[in-house]
């Protein structure tokens, strides 16, 4: 198998009019965690690795009143250890503490974790539930889509050739408070079997308050994180009480038709997405949600 040519742009732009040339078969390279898997397993064969890692201002969080920029090639670690999204995202920054290990979670990125689109990954679901938005450059210039809108199907994403993430803008409304929890069957280090990420804002920030909106995202079940928006609609100015639970559990549990893969069957999962989407939101329900690992 011959060697790919490796190339380090020093510009976005210069990045994605590369990535773009259909003259050569391109891969993007941010951290590599997924990539190297895949060109040692022969499921890539590009000519040429283009690496991001000298690309300026990918690397920066930036918090805003109301938002959070996270950028591209910001590591998971990075994601998880930092003090303010630990406190303003604390369900992002489970989730990416989750990933993995911590070897993986030190290079592996956020855009790189989106664009790799893992159906079994952590983040997607977390960013799906806050209502997340890829920013993305191309030859053509920049646009906007839904992290849900970016991820479309197993290892599947929208973006166009020469398209890249550069960052993702999370808002952080006053009043929210969110969750994640993630259910292995196997080693610590393993992908989910199932994670559900849950989300509740409420016109005052105290456990009581009227719920002014509601998310529950199920990932590791199908090619694209789930939810089921009739469901969560329907509990929109009600109690979010243990009632308002097991209602969204059974909901979730009939919707959603999971598939069948080493870490659960689809009988088993169906199962667990019953058990997990009542403990999130009982979590919510009680005050300020983190998550963590079953």
């Amino acid at each position: 198998m011959p060697v790919a040519s490796w190339l380090e742009p020093t510009s976005l732009d210069q990045a994605c009019d590369l990535l773009a040339d259909d003259e050569f078969e391109s891969t993007a390279l941010a951290g590599g965690t997924a990539v190297s898997l895949m060109l040692k397993m022969g499921f890539l064969d590009p000519e040429r690795l283009v690496s991001l890692a000298r690309l300026p201002g990918l690397d920066q969080i930036d918090v805003g009143d109301d938002h959070v920029d996270i950028g591209a090639a910001v590591s998971l670690s990075q994601v998880a250890q930092h003090a303010t999204l630990r406190a303003c995202l604390p369900s992002l920054a489970t989730a990416c503490a989750s990933v993995g290990n911590v070897r993986v979670r030190n290079i592996a990125t956020l855009g790189g974790n989106l664009a790799e689109a893992d159906y079994a990954s952590d983040p997607p679901a977390v960013l799906v539930s806050l209502g997340a938005v890829c920013v993305i450059r191309g030859p053509s210039g920049e646009r906007r889509a839904g992290v849900e809108d970016v991820v479309v199907g197993h290892y599947t994403t929208s973006l166009e050739p020469g398209e890249l993430i550069t960052s993702v803008r999370i808002p952080t409304p006053p009043g929210r408070s969110a969750t994640y929890l993630k259910y292995l069957t196997r080693s610590s280090e393993d992908r989910p079997c199932i994670g559900v990420a849950a989300r509740v804002d409420r016109a005052e920030a105290r456990p009581d308050a009227s719920v002014t909106g509601l998310d529950v995202v199920v990932g590791a079940v199908a090619g694209t994180p789930q939810r089921v928006a009739e469901a969560t609609e329907a509990e929109v100015g009600r109690p979010l009480d243990r009632a308002a639970a097991d209602r969204l559990a059974t909901a979730y549990a009939e919707a959603i038709d999971p598939i069948d893969d080493a870490r659960g069957s689809s009988w088993y999962r169906t199962q667990m997405i019953e058990v997990f989407v009542r403990r999130a939101v009982i979590e919510l329900s009680d005050g300020p949600g983190r998550g963590g690992t079953a």
